[in-house]
Formats: C-alpha cells, structure tokens, sequence
C-alpha cells in the first residue's frame, strides 16, 4: 500500500487508486485524477476537515478525533474494503493534501494496517 497525492503522476505499480477526500480536490479532472475509486464518505467529517484546516500543531488531536470517526460501523465496512483490495493487488491510497505528513490518508493507512 501506498499514499499519494492526487495531484501525482500515475505510475504503473499504483494497482488500484482510491481517493479518501469527503470533497473533490481543486485544479485536477477526474481523467486527470486516473481514480479507480472514490470513497468520499471515508474522509474525514466536514467539521473536523474545517477545524483541522491542516495545521500540523493539531495533528495529534485530529488524529484522536478522526480515528473516533472511522470507529462507526459503516467506516470500518470501509476501511475492510480497503483491506480486501489491498490483499488481492497493490493500493494506492490518494488525497488532495499538500502535507504528507499531516492528512487523512495517513491515518487511513495506520488503521488498514493495525487491522
């Protein structure tokens, strides 16, 4: 499994190219994007996305709230999802961000991986 932004060139060893953001990244088209899945409802609440607004002095904290968010049942469906796919062929996991160090996909990737 891999994070990437969207904005990246595709490569061939990307497999399947799944977009976690709630809200379509600026600037890009989806030809452009080449995502293979969106799963928008997996991106963080639009309440913590604004509180968050990518200060990395909150990234603890947004952290420990987003992972409350993905503890609901029907994220955990999707976070399995992203499990599956990532056992049958390689994943890439895409987001808008600037930061990647500080954003959601990085989260993403820590609970696909804790299991």
């Amino acid at each position: 499994m891999r994070l990437k932004r969207v904005y990246d060139e595709r490569s061939p060893d990307d497999g399947v190219r799944v977009l976690v953001d709630r809200v379509w990244p600026r600037g890009i088209g989806r030809a452009q994007a080449a995502i293979d899945e969106w799963l928008r409802d997996l991106g963080p609440s639009t309440e913590l996305r604004k509180w968050f607004n990518h200060d990395p002095g909150r990234w603890e904290e947004f952290k420990a709230r987003y992972r409350a968010e993905l503890s609901a049942p029907e994220q955990r469906l999707r976070l399995e999802h992203l499990r599956d796919l990532a056992r049958k062929q390689p994943l890439t996991i895409l987001y808008g961000a600037k930061d990647r160090e500080h954003n959601q996909a990085v989260v993403i990737a820590e609970e696909i991986e804790a299991g």
